[in-house]
Parts: structure tokens; C-alpha cells; sequence
């Protein structure tokens, strides 16, 4: 296995903030759990990061060089979007 040079990722995470390492972040883990087929484990996702992005720390959303959203409540908004959306399709799922 090939060690990641630190450079790149610090490179990386110094024009980012953590709300878009967070959407790196959800959008790889959706890729590995989609391969389980799991609706319930798909929400227990979600739900995660959702908590997550609402519960953070208003300064860790600053808007950086590459970020992906433009302020500090629509990183909030997405992270309370899955916390209200996640449950919903936890009840209704089948396995």
C-alpha cells in the first residue's frame, strides 16, 4: 500500500472547510454503503451526518477558497434536511 503524501491532503483541507470535508466525506460513505444494499443502514447514515453537520461548530463552516456552499445556515439547512428525511425512511424500510 502507498502511503498518501501529507501534502496533498493538507493541501486539500486548507482551501476547503470542514463542511465540505464533511460532503467528501458523505458522498464516499454513500458509495460504500449503496454496495449493501441496506435502506436502514443508508438512513443510520444520514442521520449521522446530519447530526453532524447541524451540530458542528458555526466557526468550522467559515467560507474557504473551494467551498462548495456560500454560508454558514445552508451548511446548517443540510444538515437538518437529513435529520428530518432520515427517520422517515428508517421506519419505512424493509431490512
Amino acid at each position: 500500500m502507498l502511503p498518501i503524501p501529507l501534502q496533498l491532503v493538507d493541501g486539500f483541507l486548507l482551501k476547503v472547510n470542514f463542511g465540505d470535508a464533511l460532503i467528501v466525506g458523505f458522498v464516499l460513505g454513500l458509495f460504500a454503503v449503496a454496495t449493501q444494499r441496506s435502506r436502514k443502514l443508508l438512513t443510520l447514515h444520514l442521520i449521522t451526518f446530519g447530526a453532524l453537520f447541524l451540530l458542528s461548530p458555526a466557526s468550522m463552516y467559515a467560507p474557504q477558497e473551494l467551498s462548495l456552499l456560500n454560508s454558514i445556515l445552508q451548511y446548517k439547512m443540510v444538515g437538518l434536511v437529513l435529520l428530518v428525511v432520515s427517520p422517515v425512511l428508517y421506519t419505512t424500510a424493509q431490512k
